[in-house]
C-alpha cells in the first residue's frame, strides 16, 4: 500500500525561490489570492499556493494588478469547463492585451521624441564647441 504525501512548503522556503519577502505572501494571503492551512501559528503552503504565487508574480510583471489576478482566479476555480467563465477570462485577457499594446505605443512614441531632443541636445553642444 503506497502512502500518499502531499507537498508542502513553509513561507520562508516560498520567499527564498521567489526572491520576494515573506511580508509580500501574508499580503498576498490577507487578499485572499492564496490560502495557506495552519498548524498552530505556522503556515503550510500547498502546490496550488506555490503555483499562484507564481502566476501572482508573472501577472505583476505583465501588468496586472492583484485585483485582476484575483478575478482571473475567481473565474477559473468557479467553473473550468464553463464556456462563460472561459469566455470572460479570454476577454479580460483581451483587455489586457491592449492595455500593453498601448503602453508599447506610448513607449515607442516617447523614445522617439527623446532621441530628437538627444539629437538636438548633440547639435547645439557642438555647436558650442566650434
Amino acid at each position: 500500500m503506497s502512502k500518499h504525501t502531499t507537498v508542502s512548503y513553509s513561507i520562508g522556503e516560498l520567499a527564498k525561490e521567489f526572491d520576494i519577502t515573506t511580508r509580500s505572501i501574508r499580503f498576498y494571503e490577507d487578499q485572499g489570492l492564496i490560502l495557506p492551512t495552519r498548524k498552530g501559528q505556522t503556515r503550510i503552503y500547498n502546490q496550488r499556493d506555490k503555483v499562484r504565487l507564481k502566476l501572482i508574480l508573472r501577472g505583476k510583471r505583465l501588468g496586472f494588478s492583484l485585483a485582476e489576478t484575483g478575478r482571473l482566479f475567481e473565474l477559473y476555480d468557479a467553473d473550468k469547463s464553463s464556456a462563460t467563465q472561459l469566455k470572460t477570462i479570454m476577454d479580460l485577457i483581451a483587455q489586457k492585451k491592449n492595455d500593453l499594446n498601448q503602453q508599447l505605443e506610448d513607449i515607442q512614441a516617447v523614445l522617439i521624441e527623446l532621441t530628437g531632443l538627444e539629437k538636438n541636445c548633440q547639435d547645439a553642444l557642438n555647436l558650442i564647441k566650434k
